[in-house]
């Protein structure tokens, strides 16, 4: 592993190692990613091997448990998927976007760093071993349907043989290793009878296996040559959800906390009031859609003391969501604002032309359909959206726009907040 970073005064900078210079082995293992690093560089006595300057070089080193080498590694390179899921959003995208667009990730580290959801097809034994052994946990893993034949028609991976996905789960689980599963429900696909043997399988596992989380299958225009797959309508949502009570009695957890959650889209689709935020606690499944809009209300409710009553003169900015929000925000939210005296908010919902009108979210939304809906209209001092229009560096749209491009469409500040909205009175509304 390529070495990025050397501290000044460290270990690694006293025995000669440099920025550029590579980790190859501690107590005689190859070093296979920062993770890895981690893991063994906690023992006290190591023998560490480098290659410096070119040359091979090996090194004793007697340190304490917490002691670290001083040395930051290049990022390890992501596993792909070997999979080929009918519903995959990767092949749904347009031609013509960035290249990482069209990377389907597999990979189990990115699972326990960053919450990804992996379907493990292609685990090995020995990466399992890996995870049991370097205490990988938890992990989120797709599973959307336990039965072999169905499993084998709907991701199509590439071996076309059982998986043996109970058999790793079992592993994982018998060894501490905490789980979290998650079923793209696909209407007449995976649900029905599908849906309560893999339900029926999954809980078997509990609670290692902690939670299951049911989310509906997300459909763009861009489907050519693809598997028809029926969208998920609010009369199926609400037939789904007339289920849900039933479920969690049946399949009954030990705690306050559900093993069987529906992500945000059933309650909003099927015009349903959101549970109370303690249902959704410890919030650990809130990347996954569990939880955002309830936590983004709860927020608001506990805030609302703190937002302020008038302004000494008027004011005026603009709020911008994705179709799914639009009720949440002129039932639950915009109301609340609109008292606020000296203060008038533009709302503005975004089509969303680039995926098609079957994609709601705001985190999907492009530049050139947020600035093609708004050129023209009143926008006020600034204009809000959610952050998770951005990559996870915060730096790009889906189209490759940078929120000071944005700005410059518009004439006026872009601006993006973290799913609060006393965030933007916090920032002075411009920003």
């Amino acid at each position: 592993m390529k070495i990025t970073s050397v501290k000044k005064g460290s270990i690694a900078e006293n025995l000669g190692v440099k920025v550029g210079d590579q980790l190859l082995k501690i107590n005689s293992e190859i070093v296979r990613d920062d993770i890895d690093f981690r893991f063994k560089v906690t023992e006290e006595d190591l023998s560490v091997q480098f290659r410096i300057g070119g040359i091979l070089q090996d090194f004793q080193i007697e340190k304490d448990f917490d002691d670290d080498l001083g040395i930051e590694l290049e990022e390890f390179k992501i596993l792909s998927c070997a999979n080929d899921c009918i519903f995959c959003f990767v092949d749904q995208n347009p031609p013509g976007m960035r290249d990482g667009m069209y990377f389907r990730d597999g990979d189990f580290r990115l699972s326990y760093l960053h919450g990804h959801y992996v379907t493990m097809t292609n685990m090995s034994q020995r990466e399992l071993n890996r995870i049991v052994e370097q205490r990988l946990s938890p992990l989120f893993i797709s599973v959307h349907t336990t039965d072999t034949e169905l499993r084998q028609k709907v991701l199509l991976y590439r071996n076309n043989k059982d998986d043996h996905i109970l058999s790793k789960l079992k592993f994982l689980v018998d060894n501490n290793i905490e789980l979290h599963a998650q079923v793209v429900l696909m209407p007449g696909i995976n649900d029905g009878a599908h849906l309560m043997k893999t339900i029926d399988d999954l809980y078997s596992f509990y609670p290692g296996l902690n939670s299951l989380t049911i989310v509906p299958v997300g459909l763009t225009k861009h489907r050519e040559g693809l598997r028809d797959i029926d969208v998920v309508t609010p009369d199926y949502a609400i037939s789904m959800m007339a289920q849900l009570e039933y479920l969690n009695s049946k399949f009954r957890a030990d705690t306050n906390r559900p093993f069987i959650y529906f992500s945000d889209e059933w309650y909003i689709l099927s015009n349903m009031n959101f549970p109370n935020i303690d249902y959704y606690e410890p919030h650990d499944l809130i990347e996954n859609g569990v939880g955002q809009v309830p936590k983004l209300l709860d927020d608001f409710e506990i805030q609302k003391k703190d937002f302020p009553k008038s302004f000494s003169s008027p004011r005026e900015f603009s709020i911008v969501t994705g179709k799914l929000m639009e009720k949440t925000f002129k039932n639950q939210i915009l109301p609340f604002l609109s008292k606020i005296k000296n203060l008038k908010i533009n709302f503005y919902v975004i089509e969303n032309d680039f995926y098609g009108s079957m994609v709601t979210t705001t985190g999907l939304l492009t530049a050139k359909d947020i600035i093609s809906t708004l050129k023209g209209k009143p926008l006020g001092e600034a204009v809000w959206t959610s952050y998770r229009i951005l990559n996870d560096e915060g730096t790009l749209t889906l189209d490759d726009m940078t929120l000071e491009q944005i700005s410059d469409r518009l004439g006026v500040p872009f601006n993006v907040s973290r799913d609060n909205i006393f965030e933007i009175f916090e920032r002075n509304i411009v920003g």
